[in-house]
């Protein structure tokens, strides 16, 4: 129920942005329709999204099955397919970080650390 409360809020509030910008009036009836129709559509979606999982024989729902949620609008599964990459590019840059704190702590080198020691190693050597 809070969820859906917060749906029709959502609603009503994009239709006043839409009010003040195209200088039109949408009635309470019409946000209400919005809302219902919005929050039907959100449960088909998860609905949806769990059969995906399942059929995949997984519990979870992934960045993939979104994707396949919207494969029909272009723009869409372009927006997603952009978000997502983002998304795992960033998770990829905070790995690296925690690695390098974490073995910088234990006073370990990181792979690209060892070959520079290695090279420093083979120039002091050969002198």
């Amino acid at each position: 129920q809070r969820l859906k409360a917060a749906v029709h809020y959502t609603v009503g509030c994009l239709c006043q942005e839409v009010e003040e910008e195209k200088d039109v009036q949408f009635s309470k009836q019409s946000i209400a329709a919005i809302s219902e129709i919005t929050f039907r559509q959100c449960e088909t979606f998860a609905r949806d999204l769990e059969m995906f999982a399942r059929h995949a024989k997984r519990s979870t729902i992934n960045t993939e099955d979104v994707k396949l949620l919207a494969r029909r609008s272009s723009s869409l599964l372009k927006y997603i397919t952009q978000k997502s990459d983002e998304l795992a590019s960033s998770n990829m840059e905070q790995k690296e970080k925690k690695k390098k704190k974490s073995s910088a702590a234990k006073g370990e080198r990181t792979p690209g650390e060892k070959e520079e020691a290695g090279t420093e190693n083979e120039d002091s050597n050969m002198s």
